[in-house]
């Protein structure tokens, strides 16, 4: 285990990452990461995560009670704690906001397309939950629903949050759902997101679980027909659970054509590119 100045230095870091990748503005965002089953560190309000100093940290307990440092926490602090209540397996939690998720996030559209293979492992999908007014307890309930089966999720009307193993882990899984956002919407703007098909999403959740990446997927893993009848428009894993199919693979939707490798490859390779390109100003 590190050091606990190590982690603060970590969550610096981090704080600087996210304000010169843009993901927040002003004194927007914040950080912690739980050092035991009573212990939390997290960033102070009323100060830019791109120019905090390790002594700005604040120790708190699961109470949200300052246990040492001179600055006030964030407001938005109930809603790491919760998080840590709800999924011991987290040790570290990111709340910012970065544009085209966030876009996406007051837009009401989840990114819940199964497009790319590096989301679809680390990732799956990504929800929206619903509308919380900010420093209350309304925001954490809103979480708490989708908490256990996914890593990363966007917030009504507000912002994202990822969680993780540290802090570098949690920030990652921000800026991988960023970048997906951008693709999205790029690909939505040439026309099209094309996504794989069920068979083809098998096989990455064969290798997902392989790698030991933890949550579920709420995908169909025989066919393409995601409805369940919920408002996730998505389907369980198993095949039988309100997708249709009943474990058929034979059982899709009509006229959907599937991506082979090369065409797949090509898209992403164009749409990042175009997404490049954009971020560059040319």
């Amino acid at each position: 285990m590190p050091s606990e100045y190590q982690i603060k230095q970590d969550m610096v870091e981090v704080g600087r990452r996210i304000y010169r990748q843009g993901f927040v503005a002003s004194n927007d965002g914040n950080i912690s990461v739980r050092l035991n089953e009573n212990e939390v560190l997290t960033t102070p309000t009323g100060v830019s995560k791109g120019f905090m100093t390790p002594d700005m940290i604040i120790k708190v307990n699961m109470n949200g009670e300052v246990l040492s440092g001179k600055m006030k926490p964030s407001s938005e602090l109930k809603m790491h704690l919760d998080v840590y209540k709800n999924r011991p397996d987290v040790r570290s939690v990111v709340h910012a906001h970065p544009p085209t998720a966030t876009g996406f996030a007051v837009a009401g559209i989840p990114l819940d397309r199964y497009i790319l293979p590096e989301i679809i492992i680390s990732l799956g999908t990504i929800p929206i939950a619903p509308y919380g007014t900010p420093s209350t307890e309304e925001i954490p309930l809103a979480v708490r629903e989708y908490l256990q089966d996914h890593d990363a999720f966007l917030l009504a009307n507000h912002g994202a949050l990822t969680v993780g193993s540290d802090a570098f882990n949690a920030y990652y899984k921000m800026e991988s759902m960023e970048i997906f956002a951008k693709i999205s919407l790029t690909a939505r703007l040439l026309g099209n997101e094309r996504e794989l098909n069920g068979q083809q999403i098998g096989k990455l959740m064969e290798v997902r679980e392989k790698l030991g990446v933890t949550g579920k997927n709420s995908t169909c893993v025989n066919c393409d027909t995601y409805k369940d009848g919920t408002s996730s428009g998505k389907a369980t894993a198993s095949g039988s659970d309100g997708c249709g199919c009943g474990g058929n693979p034979e059982t899709k939707k009509a006229g959907e054509a599937e991506l082979n490798e090369g065409e797949l490859s090509g898209l992403v390779s164009r749409v990042t590119q175009a997404v490049l390109l954009k971020m560059r100003g040319q």
